[in-house]
């Protein structure tokens, strides 16, 4: 996807990306190529922000079983990063909650935006669906306008996202667009970038990959369970017999060799047979798991050079908190001065 190279950043340098992860678990598939991926891609031309963003699991899981394990799930956060590529030399890496002024920002946003706009943001019904929420709480209710608050505190011009996030874009413009009208031109208008696989359909072919759901290929999943998830993956349920033709538009073993097989004859050797009812399940499924091992193998190798460096894990967030909170601390006196209120 082309990304337009003229913005100008808040900052008078590169033009500036926020982005990030709520900590409640390790990433997947989905994740990387609807976002990780275009990180990756633009750590060198933009300045990054990457948010471990602890604050917002708040919004589902409050209990302190799982508030006692955040920082746990920040320092795995931190090893997806590092083990896809994401260079803490290039980007901010900070956590959330060692950046307090954005829950001060937020407080100043949730007086711009009426409850009937956040309750129109698709995936609050989503979220509540897949997790079975029967009362949400008011937090996850103003969760845009906390995301809001994350992406305007550093002036970001773009936000990689997934495609379920674009809404939570368009709420930040919006919130953006009100403030400088109502008080001064202090924040741009970011703009949202999608992945080249917006939503990739998890093992299940039912829905999207969704860590709540569990019907994920983790990037963290070793060669055997790779395998094992793909063996067991939904495919044409028509398709009785591998003499049967078969099914390959929305097929996820397809569409999943398709986004991580470079192989391109190959697939179209399969397609072509399956399509014929002269190849099995068991065959493509094989040689997908094949293909995804080896996408996932240089990760792999990534990741084991960190999993153990605990310390450099913590060095990587402390650091980088300290110099997101020095930007929002900026942000924050233009915000209220704009205001009327420093």
């Amino acid at each position: 996807m082309t990304v337009t190279k003229n913005l100008l950043s808040a900052s008078g340098g590169k033009p500036r990306i926020l982005t990030g992860d709520r900590p409640t678990g390790p990433l997947h598939l989905g994740h990387f190529v609807g976002t990780l991926q275009n990180r990756v891609k633009l750590q060198d031309k933009y300045d990054c922000f990457f948010i471990i963003a602890d604050l917002h699991t708040l919004t589902t899981a409050p209990g302190k079983d799982k508030t006692s394990t955040l920082n746990d799930r920040a320092r795995g956060l931190v090893l997806d990063y590092l083990s896809v590529g994401i260079d803490p030399a290039k980007s901010v890496i900070y956590q959330q909650s060692q950046v307090p002024e954005v829950t001060y920002l937020s407080l100043i946003f949730t007086n711009l935006i009426t409850v009937a706009r956040a309750q129109r943001v698709p995936t609050l019904k989503e979220v509540m669906h897949d997790l079975h929420i029967q009362k949400p709480s008011l937090g996850l209710l103003n969760y845009p306008v906390l995301q809001s608050a994350d992406i305007l505190m550093f002036k970001a011009d773009l936000v990689p996202v997934g495609k379920d996030q674009q809404s939570h874009v368009e709420v930040t413009r919006e919130i953006a667009k009100t403030f400088n009208k109502t008080y001064s031109q202090v924040f741009p208008i970011p703009k949202a970038l999608i992945g080249d696989v917006p939503t990739l359909v998890g093992t299940d072919g039912q829905a999207k990959m969704s860590k709540s759901i569990g019907n994920c290929i983790y990037l963290s999943d070793d060669a055997t369970t790779v395998t094992k998830k793909v063996m067991s993956m939904y495919t044409d349920p028509k398709r009785l017999r591998a003499t049967d033709p078969g099914t390959v538009e929305g097929n996820p073993v397809f569409i999943y060799h398709d986004v991580f097989n470079p192989n391109k004859a190959e697939i179209a050797d399969l397609k072509t047979r399956y399509q014929a009812g002269q190849v099995g399940d068991v065959e493509v499924k094989q040689k997908l798991a094949l293909a995804l091992n080896k996408f996932l193998d240089p990760i792999r190798v990534r990741r084991a050079k960190y999993e153990k460096n605990t310390a450099l894990l913590d060095k990587i967030i402390a650091s980088g908190s300290k110099i997101a909170r020095l930007q929002a601390q900026k942000t924050l006196v233009q915000v209220l001065s704009a205001m009327g209120l420093n």
